[in-house]
């Protein structure tokens, strides 16, 4: 029973550093993101295709987004599912913006692993 428990608070505390992370990033607030990674935190990027770029280190991931949300004003991450396992999450989302005038959507997956309460790792996939 007191493994099952933990494994539950584990779970809760994964979903609400995910819920925390996504809601700093729909503010575009990056000193807010600062605040969910561990200093060592590792993002993959979707791009450039076919295996995107991997940034590490709270810094330069907080820089890398902090260029993002100045090119990216209107966009906006719209979590479909969230599924926990312990200190993992996988987000399935759809990103939305405007691109020449037009409204335009992109799907993609983001696998988290989550540890202390902080996003550890941010590997991003997309469809097509």
């Amino acid at each position: 029973m007191r493994s099952e428990q933990n494994a539950q608070s584990q779970e809760q505390a994964t979903r609400t550093t995910i819920d925390s992370f996504n809601a700093a990033f729909n503010r575009h607030d990056a000193d807010g993101l600062a605040a969910f990674l561990t200093e060592d935190t590792v993002f993959e990027d979707t791009s450039p295709a076919p295996d995107g770029r991997r940034i590490a280190g709270r810094a330069a991931v907080v820089e890398f987004w902090r260029g993002w949300f100045v090119r990216n004003p209107d966009s906006r991450f719209e979590a479909e599912e969230v599924i926990v396992s312990g200190s993992r999450a996988t987000v399935l989302w759809v990103y939305r913006k405007m691109r020449n005038g037009q409204p335009w959507h992109l799907r993609g997956v983001d696998v988290f692993t989550v540890r202390d309460g902080k996003v550890a790792a941010k590997l991003a996939y997309v469809k097509g």
